[in-house]
């Protein structure tokens, strides 16, 4: 209670400069902030327009005037917040060099619930890391996080997701429901639907997403927000909590391509040795990716002469089980998993795919629709990527580092809470998603030196990555595009085919199985007035490129448009974590 109070008297305080002069001056530094982007934003502060403290006063009141409806932030740290936005004017005021010596100096973002901020809860939207006596504080911070923090970000709090990021909506037993910010009603996506209704509603500039099956990319899509997946490697995972962590990623959700690019080159590079890297898989981007920072690539004529396929197995509509088929499987069991998975394009979808590759064309690059690119031999092979056997090991070393004092085990955790972790996280689930499933409980294994880990993840990872390539190169093609997610938001406050919505639903977990760099970008709007995203994918460590032809669609056809928000509503949504 007296933190809340504390941060009441600073927020108010921190606020009333603008308050005294009349409601001009709100206004000017609603247009201002309103859709502001990171070099605006520096630019404000070397004009002395606005100090961090009212910019991030501005957007605590903003948070706390919709999240009642949308439900984005599930825990707010407003003192943090202004702590850290008090000793970046102090900086200002004693050095004219201060501002912008950093690439995020003074930007607000969000941090999504699954990633450790140091001394926050990191709730990972499950009810049972925040029971009272045994919450998972955090006792240090993500890799990103440090990263975020050093290049001078300041963090407002942590966006809502569902548990453990499972879930293709965002409702959570932490917190609750979030909301789409165009229409409240409907679906946001998940499991970074916190962070993409935050940013699209201007609750924060930007934050950072998970990905384990389409979980930025998804949601980015449904908000009319930018959603990198960068190339598996090229940014740190340690500090995450796990879902899956031969699949999981983390990368930046930004208003548009420019922020998300300077977020990107902020958060990429190796692990730091401590005295071995949490992540090893960063290990690679040292010398593999191409060299920051990404704004370089960013230019409006990026998609001259580019060439990009549509996936044929994406308008098919044929599925990929999430976490892929365990090898021992049968083939008939395989092609019920496989039966199960299918996703049908609606054809407003459809339509809207179509729309984006006439832009795209018009932009002067060229798509190519083949049966050959991609087709459904290529996605029976990537369904062999099967990760389930190993997820008990994620976990068990994200407790090992980022757990609270109480837990640093799945044993430790059950000994002090006095029940067992979910089999979510770590193990104990059936392989197939049918009702009536004859088959046994995956066994968890350890990944590192298993011969086992060569049949079910290496070699047919190998395989598809391979198809992947020799496709690009056959058809001499840079990428692939496609829709983001198969349907519109779904409306979440009645039945779908006879059930509340579990979506909306994508054909994409194939990215997270090859590591290989994806991102989605605003593509227009439904006739509903939800937002498209269209999705561009290319060869590992190229999202310098990537994030070019990304731009150059954003300049030549500038689709986003904010939300009108609502500061009433008829769905109730809990009030922040920590707030009054």
């Amino acid at each position: 209670m007296l933190r809340t109070i504390a941060a009441c008297i600073l927020f108010t305080a921190a606020f009333s400069a603008h308050a005294q002069t009349g409601a001009a001056t709100v206004s000017a530094i609603d247009n201002d902030l309103l859709e502001v982007t990171v070099p605006q934003l520096q630019q404000f502060y070397r004009e002395h327009r606005y100090t961090v403290t009212q910019v991030v006063s501005w957007y605590i009141a903003r948070i706390r005037r919709y999240n009642g409806v949308y439900g984005a932030i599930e825990n707010l740290d407003a003192r943090g917040a202004l702590d850290i936005a008090a000793r970046l004017d102090a900086e200002a005021k004693s050095s004219s060099d201060a501002i912008g010596r950093v690439p995020l100096w003074g930007v607000p973002i969000v941090i999504k619930e699954n990633t450790s901020v140091k001394g926050l809860v990191t709730t990972d939207g499950w009810k049972g890391y925040v029971l009272p006596g045994h919450e998972l504080v955090a006792p240090k911070d993500a890799t990103i996080v440090a990263k975020l923090r050093a290049a001078g970000a300041v963090i407002l709090g942590k966006s809502n997701m569902p548990d453990f990021a499972a879930s293709d909506t965002n409702r959570s037993t932490s917190y609750g429901r979030t909301g789409n910010a165009y229409d409240v009603r409907f679906s946001p996506g998940g499991s970074s639907g916190g962070t993409v209704t935050a940013v699209t509603a201007n609750m924060a500039m930007l934050g950072n997403g998970t990905d384990t099956g389409n979980s930025i990319r998804m949601p980015a899509a449904t908000s009319a927000v930018v959603g990198v997946f960068p190339t598996r490697g090229l940014v740190s995972i340690a500090g995450i909590a796990p879902l899956d962590w031969l699949l999981d990623n983390t990368g930046p959700i930004a208003r548009n391509v420019t922020d998300a690019a300077i977020a990107l080159s902020v958060m990429a590079g190796p692990d730091p040795l401590n005295p071995d890297p949490l992540d090893p898989a960063t290990t690679e981007s040292a010398t593999q990716a191409q060299p920051g920072p990404y704004t370089q690539y960013l230019k409006p004529d990026a998609l001259k002469g580019k060439r990009f396929g549509v996936p044929a197995f994406i308008l098919a509509g044929a599925g990929i089980p999430f976490q892929g088929i365990p090898a021992g499987e049968t083939a008939a069991q395989a092609a019920a998993d496989r039966k199960s998975a299918e996703l049908p394009l609606q054809p407003e979808t459809r339509a809207a795919f179509m729309k984006a590759v006439e832009a795209l064309r018009a932009a002067g690059a060229t798509v190519v629709f083949d049966d050959s690119i991609l087709p459904d031999s290529f996605a029976d092979t990537a369904s062999r990527i099967g990760t389930l056997p190993y997820i008990r090991e994620g976990t068990e070393k994200f407790l090992a580092g980022f757990g609270p004092a109480q837990y640093h085990s799945p044993e430790e955790y059950e000994h002090a809470v006095g029940s067992p972790l979910p089999p979510t996280i770590i193990g104990g689930d059936k392989p197939g998603t049918l009702s009536v499933d004859p088959r046994p409980v995956v066994k968890q294994q350890r990944f590192e030196n298993n011969p086992q880990a060569e049949a079910d993840v290496l070699a047919p990872r190998r395989r598809a990555l391979a198809m992947y390539n020799e496709t690009l190169d056959r058809l001499h093609l840079d990428g692939y595009v496609y829709p983001a997610i198969q349907m519109p938001p779904p409306d979440e406050t009645m039945p779908q085919d006879g059930r509340v919505s579990e979506g909306p639903h994508s054909d994409t977990s194939w990215v997270n199985m090859l590591g290989v760099p994806a991102v989605v970008v605003p593509a227009g709007f439904y006739e509903s007035g939800l937002p498209f995203g269209l999705e561009i994918s290319t060869r590992r460590w190229h999202d310098g490129d990537l994030l070019g032809w990304a731009y150059a669609f954003e300049q030549s056809t500038h689709l986003r448009k904010p939300p009108v928000l609502v500061d009433k509503g008829l769905l109730p949504i809990n009030p922040v974590h920590g707030e009054p």
